[in-house]
């Protein structure tokens, strides 16, 4: 049953959110998620073959996931905006977005420390930073799901979706 607090929860704050049963946060989550898994996978192979192209090209996939991972932030908090305060959707949110935070800092402090580094390999600090870094993508990413999958935030309601079936 869909009440008027689950209904606002599903539409839409404003028109550049996505239109209602299609936000578009969860798709721009997959370029900074891509981005840095890319990188993990760089660092690994950058290590392996003492390969500085590989190290380059690992940082800049960590800029580019934080660029988009700022750009998904800022559909992301449309999202938030929609969910009545006081519910465990809003504090699952509100856990889901400073896990985000946290992540993006983590990958923020590891570009800037790539940068100032005198050599173009990859740093141990860095990587480690990107690991754990990525571990709370994951955290984060299970939450995110769990909002729309399980609370139903920005998707359908009860009834357009049995339309389906």
């Amino acid at each position: 049953m869909t009440t008027s607090r689950t209904s606002a929860a599903k539409r839409p704050r404003a028109i550049i959110a996505g239109p209602y049963g299609h936000p578009f946060h969860p798709v721009l989550v997959t370029v900074p998620i891509g981005a840095w898994v890319s990188s993990i996978v760089l660092d690994i192979a950058s290590m392996a073959k003492d390969n500085a192209a590989l190290a380059e090209a690992s940082l800049w996939l960590i800029a580019i996931g934080v660029i988009g991972a700022l750009l998904a932030a800022l559909f992301g908090l449309l999202d938030l905006s929609t969910i009545p305060r006081g519910t465990k959707a809003f504090t699952t949110g509100v856990t889901h977005m400073s896990l985000n935070v946290l992540a993006v800092v983590l990958f923020a402090i590891d570009y800037f420390i790539r940068v100032k580094q005198e050599t173009h390999s990859v740093p141990t600090v860095g990587f480690i930073l990107s690991l754990v870094a990525l571990a709370l993508i994951g955290a984060s990413g299970w939450l995110g799901g769990k909002l729309a999958y399980h609370y139903g935030v920005r998707v359908a309601d009860e009834q357009t979706q049995a339309e389906g079936f």
